[in-house]
């Protein structure tokens, strides 16, 4: 557990990735296993992903499993899903599976090694906007 914690620690994996249409910026699960495969050197520990196709409602979708274990310690793992549409515009049926599977893998890491730098709503002054009757969510 102690690797866990100093991994945690000592992970950092800016958000460097530009999307234009939507203006924002982002992180790649590559981008995340890129800078945390060091440190898993570093402290002799390891990670497995895996993926499992899903459906509950008729909608498919991943569930991305990732196990850490170092030493003598018992193996952790979290999970994460994503949905997958199938029709997606411009994708084909490979891609959008492919899409899904990096978008859940990327949240089960992040879930593991504790990465968020984002602002929720809960976290912001919206008194302001409370008090028009306007919210930003």
């Amino acid at each position: 557990m102690k690797e866990l914690i100093s991994i945690q620690n000592e992970l950092n994996v800016p958000k460097n990735q530009k999307n234009n249409f939507g203006n924002y910026n982002y992180r790649s699960c590559e981008d995340i296993l890129v800078a945390l495969k060091p440190l898993l050197d570093k402290h002799k520990a390891s990670i497995l992903i895996t993926d499992e196709v899903k459906e509950v409602a008729g909608i498919p979708y991943v569930e991305a499993t990732v196990v850490f274990k170092a030493g003598d310690t018992e193996a952790l793992s979290v999970r994460a899903q994503a949905g997958i549409n199938p029709n997606q515009k411009g994708m084909s049926i490979s891609q959008s599976f492919g899409a899904s599977s990096s978008y859940a893998r990327k949240y089960a890491l992040a879930g593991m090694f504790l990465l968020d730098d984002t602002k929720d709503s809960d976290t912001m002054d919206n008194t302001k906007s409370h008090e028009e009757g306007v919210f930003d969510l």
